[in-house]
């Protein structure tokens, strides 16, 4: 379970990457330290991407819809195996992963809480069904990239502030992969 009392560190960073030290999870999102975290994003062979909505348990952002998955690598974890070790443990997928982008941002995610995160962006191509953990994940769903675009402009309070600034990256990224 997802609660305040995990123990778990983060990396604390510099803006460009540059590792500062450790902090535990919970105390960084309450103080809105820049921290390294990823997000993993997974298509079909059809090209839409698949969804999670976080469990209701999650200590911020509950229940609300976001990328395939994310998290944070831990001390000394390289970036892809920490994407593909938590894609197997939310999603109980595995898949081969490509870095696209980095991006910065900050949001405050309720219950006084902030991400401020250095985000590594991975693309990869689901080709199993999903069997997420329940403790992290409720349900799942795969949706075109014009639903989704018309889904986080009509309903902007189901997703996750990170969904909502890192969707455009995607959507530039997929544009020129297929130019």
């Amino acid at each position: 379970m997802d609660t305040t009392t995990t123990k778990e560190e983060v990396i604390l960073v510099s803006e460009q990457d540059e590792m500062l030290g450790t902090m535990e999870k919970y105390e960084a999102h309450r103080r809105g330290v820049l921290h390294r975290a990823f997000s993993v994003f997974l298509f079909d062979t059809a090209g839409r991407v698949l969804l999670q909505q976080r469990a209701a348990t999650k200590y911020h952002s509950a229940s609300l819809w976001t990328n395939t998955c994310c998290s944070h690598p831990r001390p000394g974890e390289k970036l892809v195996l920490a994407a593909q070790r938590r894609l197997h443990e939310e999603m109980g997928l595995s898949a081969e992963l490509e870095h696209r982008f980095t991006f910065t941002y900050e949001a405050n995610v309720g219950n006084g809480l902030i991400e401020h995160e250095l985000d590594h962006v991975f693309f990869g191509r689901a080709t199993a069904t999903p069997a997420p953990d329940p403790e992290e994940v409720q349900h799942w769903r795969y949706i075109e990239v014009n639903e989704l675009n018309a889904e986080l402009e009509a309903h902007p309070e189901r997703f996750t502030a990170w969904l909502h600034i890192c969707w455009p990256l995607v959507c530039d990224q997929l544009l020129k992969k297929r130019a």
